[in-house]
Formats: structure tokens, sequence, C-alpha cells
């Protein structure tokens, strides 16, 4: 089969572009032929004055990304296009490219981009549903959701706005990814076809078994505020029980300075770590606390720590409440509550062999949904449909 992956590249690399070459690499050793077109908003850097001012203009409608996925189209002749990410520099505009020449296009929604301005229904470090719905979008020019800007947010909006007019999302997209059912449901509360969406989760390559675990909890992510580091602070003021925080972020600081003695003694701040000595904590922790208070899309960590037979500790909240099985493959505990958080921590501390046969539920079922090989038939399952529904709309 002939693939045409299209992404667009952040200026700060994310978990989105890991998928990306993730998938891509999944399908060439697979034996597909994978064609790739990128573009990055590193290109925004390169722009002049008139540039920038007209670059909400192009987050509508983006005319040479259409001209270039013409041309590639025309030579390359893919049997399914597989889009990531549009914005900014590729624009919504390149579906069209791929439906006038009569190319099946699969969207996989790794934010929610298509129904909030700032893509993350985050506002003030909390959930956030105002525009869920609306259009256009007001609250979110009201409060200036996307990168702090009134005027920026009214350019997003109006691209939600133009293409949910135009029907965009409905007619030219026919298979859509969510990553999560939660995911999926938002999806169709925004007004995305249900027909059109499969659940598929991302993957992560075996990095084997954890055999022997070391007494110490473990926090893995970005340090900001949405990850719940206030609620995993106040916790550990609660308690005695050694964590190890790895990431960095804009709240490095203050943890630091919250880490007074006698906390000092229990919580070491890690900074950022390589992924290999990431999965090498994730195999030795007795536990990961992921304490969010937003709706994570898919967060990788969950998967790493099944992938290496850890139990999670998590916020019932979105996706996490559905990724991790409370008393199964882990512990839930009340988003925002961090006395809820102390008391989960403190049982699972003090209940090891319960929390050790959770952590092999948690590598089963690693090995049911999340393998390379489980993904990849689940990938090709949605490109045969999503082939088989652009065929009967011709």
């Amino acid at each position: 089969m002939n693939i045409l992956l299209i992404h667009n590249h952040y200026q700060q690399p994310g978990g989105e572009d890991a998928v990306f070459s993730a998938e891509g690499a999944l399908l060439r050793e697979a034996g597909h032929h994978v064609i790739t077109y990128t573009r990055s908003n590193d290109e925004v850097r390169a722009l002049g004055a008139w540039g920038r001012l007209t670059l909400p203009a192009r987050w509508v409608w983006a005319g040479d990304s259409v001209r270039a996925l013409r041309q590639l189209i025309a030579r390359e002749k893919p049997d399914v296009a597989h889009f990531h990410n549009t914005h900014f520099m590729i624009s919504p505009a390149a579906y069209y490219a791929c439906r006038e020449a009569g190319v099946p296009v699969v969207q996989t929604l790794h934010n929610y981009r298509l129904l909030c301005p700032n893509a993350l229904f985050l506002r003030g470090g909390a959930v956030c549903e105002l525009c869920l719905g609306r259009t256009p979008p007001w609250p979110g020019v009201r409060y200036g959701c996307y990168r702090g800007s009134r005027l920026q947010t009214a350019g997003m909006a109006a691209m939600l706005t133009f293409h949910r007019w135009r029907r965009t999302w409905q007619e030219q997209v026919d298979c859509y990814i969510a990553l999560t059912e939660f995911a999926r449901q938002k999806f169709i509360q925004g007004g995305l076809p249900a027909e059109k969406i499969a659940v598929k989760p991302n993957f992560q390559p075996d990095p084997g078994e954890g055999l022997g675990r070391e007494p110490f909890a473990l926090f893995v992510g970005r340090l900001s505020v949405e990850k719940g580091l206030d609620v995993l602070a106040a916790a550990w003021e609660k308690l005695n029980v050694p964590l190890k925080i790895a990431g960095d972020g804009p709240l490095r600081a203050t943890l630091a300075a919250q880490m007074t003695p006698p906390r000092q003694g229990t919580v070491t701040l890690l900074g950022q770590q390589p992924h290999a000595a990431v999965l090498n904590l994730l195999r030795q922790a007795r536990f990961v606390v992921v304490p969010s208070t937003w709706y994570e899309s898919f967060p990788m960590v969950v998967v790493e720590a099944f992938a290496c037979g850890t139990p999670v500790i998590a916020s019932r909240l979105g996706a996490l409440a559905e990724i991790v099985a409370d008393g199964r493959t882990g512990l839930h505990f009340t988003p925002g509550d961090a006395a809820d958080l102390a008391a989960k921590v403190a049982w699972a501390w003090e209940h090891p062999e319960e929390m050790a046969a959770m952590g092999r539920n948690a590598r089963a079922e690693y090995e049911a949904k999340y393998t390379p090989e489980r993904n990849y038939e689940m990938l090709m399952a949605i490109y045969r449909t999503a082939i088989a529904r652009a065929k009967a709309c011709s």
C-alpha cells in the first residue's frame, strides 16, 4: 500500500511528532511505501512582517500547502492520506487537495483542536468546556485562550467557524482516529459523525518488564500546572514515601522551593531524563503517580508503565479513568484532592503484594492493547475502512 503521512510540526517537539515518526516506521517495517509531507511552525521565523500579519488567514486556508500536496499526490498516487496535525502551516484546506484527487483521508485526533481554540479544554489550570459545541467559540475569544491573546484566539475561532460552516470536518475526512473512547465521545458531542470515529490508542515498543522493585514512587512529565504538581506536592506533605520526579518545566523552581526539610529526604527532582533512563526508572518504581487536572489525550507514561509491569495511581478524570482500571492496573483518586491522593499512595505503599499483582495485570493490558503488532492491525483496519468509504462516496 502507498501511504501518505501528513504532519505539521510544532515549534517545540512533542508527543504528536513522536507518534507520527513511530507509525511511519511501523508501516515501513511492514513493507508499505510511505510518503511524507511535513511542514514546521518554525517556518514563521523566516516570514516578514506582512507574512506574520496574515498568519491567521493561513490557519484557515494555506494555499501553498494545497498546491504542494496536489503535485505530490499526482506524482506518488497514494492509496490513503493519514493526517496527524494541520496547524498551522498546512491547514484543513489540505483535505480538499486529497478529496479532489480521490484519495481517502484519515485524521488522528491527537488533541481537541476541532472543538476548543487552545486544543486542550484547559483554562486557568483546570478543565474548561465552554466552547464545546458552540459556533463561533466566543468564550475562548473572551478569555484569550489561545496563547493568552484575544486577537490570536479570534483567528483560531475564525478557522474553526469557517470549516464548521463549510462542513469540512463532516465531509472531507473519511475516518477519524480517537485515542480513547472518552475522546471519541467528546468529539461526537462536538459534532463529528459518530460512525466515522474509530478508537485506536498509541503504542509502545516492548521495553521489557521490570524484575526488581526499588523503594520509590515515580512521577514523569512536564512540570506544569495542568499536570497536577500542586496536588502532588500537597499530598507529599502528608507522606513519608520516597518520590522521584523526572521532567522539567515552568514549575521546577517552585517545586524545588517547596521541597524543604524534611521533604528533601523523600523527594528527588531528577530533571529532564533521556527516554532510556525514564524506562529504567519505570522498571524500578513501585508505582507511577499521574495527578493531572486536565483531559490528558493519551499519556504515554501510563502505557510505558504498563509495558514495564508497573501500576499507576491516576486522577479519576477523562482518559486516565478509562486507561487505568481502578483496583486492577492501578488506583484512582479524586482529581485535585491531595488528601485522597495521599491516602491512595499510603495504601499502595503499605500493600506491595497487591500492587505487584496490579503490575502484572498492567503488563497483560499492555500485551493485549498497546504493542506495535496490535496497533498495526488496528491501523490497517482503519485504512481499509477509509478506502471503502471513499469508494462508496465517489
